[in-house]
Formats: C-alpha cells, sequence, structure tokens
C-alpha cells in the first residue's frame, strides 16, 4: 500500500512535499482549485525542483479550465523536470467548478480531453475540440529536450458516479475516492470493483486511492477541540455545504438522520444570508476544505466531526484505515490545512502502521 498527502496548491507548498518525501510519503496530490489555492502547475513545479522520490500528481485537474494542448504540455513540462514521477490525476470539477456557480462538467467533454491529452503525450496529432471547430495540433519539436514525453503519465480518473466509474474502467485507469467514513469507503470501493469486472478487467490491476481529511486526537481530547475544529472541521462543513447547496438547487431534501437534519437546517438559515443573491456560492465555499469560518464554526459539532472525518485516537484510525486497506485500497492519502502543517507529523506514523500492517 502507498500513502498519499492532500496539497492545497500554493506558493510555498513545496515545503511540506519536500517533508513528506522525508517521512516516506509515495504521493503528493495538488488541488485545482483555482478560487481556493494556487496554480496547480506551479506549485507542483515548486515541489519538483525540491524533490526527488515522491510522486508528483493532480488530484484532480478540471478540463474545462485548460484546452487539451495546454495540460499536455503542463504535463510533458513537469515529466521533463521530475521524470517518472508525474502523474495525471482528473475529475468533472465538484470544488473547482462549484466555486465559479458552475455545475460539474459533463462526461463526455471530460473523457475527450483525456484522449487528447495522451495523444500528445503518446507523440501523435489530435484533433481538440474549441470554439465550434477541431483543429489538430501535437508537439511539434519534443526532440529539443524542452519537454518529456518518453516516461509514462499515469491517469487516475476521480469517479463517484456509475457513469464516471464506468470511464474509469473503460480507460483502465487509476480510481480515486473521496473517503470519509469505513462504510462509505467500502461501499464505494465495492462499486467501483463491479464496473472494473464489469469492463472485463482484471481485479487486481486496479489501483485504488482514497483521500481523506481528519483530526489524531490525543488521549481523552473532545472531538470538538480547537484542535479538531481546525484539523477535522473543514471535512464535516463540506458536508453540509453540498448537501445545502444541492437542496437549494434542487428543491428536494436528502433524507438525514434527525440530528443531522436539524444542523444542515440551520445551515440553510446562514445560506439565504449570504450575498450577493445570484452568487451565493462565493461565500458558501469561501475555505472549503481548508479552514471553519466563523460563520458556520457553531454548526461543526463534535457529533459531525466524529461521524463524517476520519477523526479518533491513533490505535482507533489504524484499525479503521488497516480495514479499508484490507477491503482493497491501493493507496490512502489524507490532507493538510494550509497552516496546519503539524497534520502532518501527527499522520505520518499513522499511515506507516496502516502500511506495514
Amino acid at each position: 500500500m502507498d500513502i498519499g498527502l492532500g496539497v492545497p496548491s500554493g506558493a510555498d507548498s513545496w515545503k511540506i512535499v519536500e517533508r513528506a518525501e522525508e517521512l516516506g510519503f509515495d504521493y503528493a496530490w495538488f488541488y485545482d482549485t483555482q478560487q481556493l489555492c494556487g496554480d496547480v502547475f506551479m506549485a507542483m513545479a515548486a515541489a519538483a525542483m525540491r524533490t526527488s522520490k515522491i510522486r508528483l500528481a493532480t488530484g484532480g485537474l478540471i478540463p474545462s479550465n485548460r484546452i487539451a494542448p495546454v495540460t499536455a504540455n503542463a504535463f510533458a513540462t513537469l515529466n521533463a523536470m521530475a521524470p517518472g514521477r508525474v502523474d495525471f490525476g482528473v475529475g468533472t470539477g465538484f470544488t473547482g467548478r462549484r466555486t465559479m456557480g458552475y455545475g460539474a462538467m459533463k462526461m463526455d467533454d471530460m473523457e475527450d480531453h483525456i484522449q487528447a491529452v495522451y495523444g500528445m503525450l503518446s507523440g501523435d496529432i489530435v484533433e481538440v475540440p474549441f470554439e465550434g471547430a477541431r483543429p489538430k495540433a501535437n508537439f511539434l519539436n519534443p526532440e529539443l529536450g524542452l519537454i518529456n514525453i518518453d516516461d509514462p503519465v499515469p491517469l487516475h480518473i476521480s469517479a463517484f458516479g456509475p457513469r464516471s466509474r464506468a470511464l474509469t474502467a473503460k480507460l483502465k485507469a487509476a480510481w480515486i475516492d473521496i473517503v470519509f467514513t469505513e462504510r462509505t469507503g467500502i461501499r464505494d470501493l465495492q462499486r467501483m470493483q463491479s464496473s472494473w469486472a464489469e469492463a472485463g478487467n482484471a481485479p487486481e490491476d486496479l489501483y485504488a486511492t482514497m483521500l481523506t481529511l481528519g483530526c489524531v486526537l490525543a488521549e481523552g481530547e473532545a472531538y470538538d477541540s480547537d484542535r479538531a475544529i481546525a484539523h477535522a472541521g473543514p471535512g464535516a462543513a463540506i458536508f453540509m455545504h453540498a448537501i445545502v447547496e444541492a437542496e437549494a438547487k434542487g428543491g428536494d431534501k436528502i433524507n438525514l438522520p434527525d440530528w443531522q437534519r436539524d444542523l444542515v437546517d440551520q445551515y440553510h438559515q446562514l445560506y439565504q444570508s449570504y450575498q450577493p443573491v445570484d452568487a451565493k456560492y462565493l461565500s458558501l465555499h469561501r475555505g472549503h476544505m481548508m479552514f471553519v469560518r466563523d460563520d458556520e464554526r457553531h454548526l461543526v459539532t463534535g457529533d459531525l466531526i466524529r461521524e463524517k472525518t476520519f477523526t479518533g485516537t491513533r490505535d482507533e484510525l489504524v484499525e479503521r484505515l488497516t480495514n479499508l486497506k484490507n477491503a482493497g485500497y491501493s493507496q490512502i492519502a489524507v490532507q493538510y490545512n494550509p497552516g496546519r502543517e503539524d497534520m502532518l507529523e501527527d499522520w505520518a506514523p499513522i499511515l506507516g502502521a496502516v502500511q506495514a500492517a
């Protein structure tokens, strides 16, 4: 099993990636959320110059943000800086697009983007849908050594629904899942394994990564301690972000346990206060997955953190994550929050113990 680190991309995020490499981490997953973080490829380039072993991956790139030749060029350039250590993680843009007021991009468009990128990385001439036309593109002079299209760039697809899981299986890509509970992590993996088998792929060829967030509690520490709120609170808050936004757009309430429904209903009242009225998402997603805002702090309860994040004592977390490893996950990655770099030191021995189990 590999271990990874979720990285909110930034000008100095290379520092924590350098430390992660020292601690034995295998992957660093850089976020492509341009209104929340720094530029993903600039952050990866800085990390490439400061590391020598850890793999550098987009986690995950949003295809609608760039035309395919630009994406292919970025990966080929990184591959020249860190030969054979670059991975292409991609998704339809849950966070990055919602912060701009868009829904997820179309699956067919994502597949077209992936195919064009890999065509160029293979040295082929590809068609690039753009402005109603399909002009052709390729790398014109890779022999100059300015880019590297010789070393492979593995594909990982963030897939939560049946269509995206089917695409992952069709392309024989690695799979990325966001996991906040042991139960949903095993459920999601079983669904992906079924899609993988339906495509006729060998079970052992599925590389499955789970990304999570939480807090390593000291003995007797409360689930709503200041430290737990800082470390795990953002993971609990996005549960409410997702539910509130979905219900506001769809109009129908999602079935939830009574105590969760109460929190979400209170969050709806908060949501109604956000300005501007036609862009409430700007307030809703500020701090998304990185910090708990003051206005939502009272709704991020200890019960919600315990239920919706990987928070617990060392022994509890080792047991829960070992169960997920044994279920079939190939990699477990945890995120650190900006300004909370101590999270890496907390999690490294736990992930090491799971890796060795």
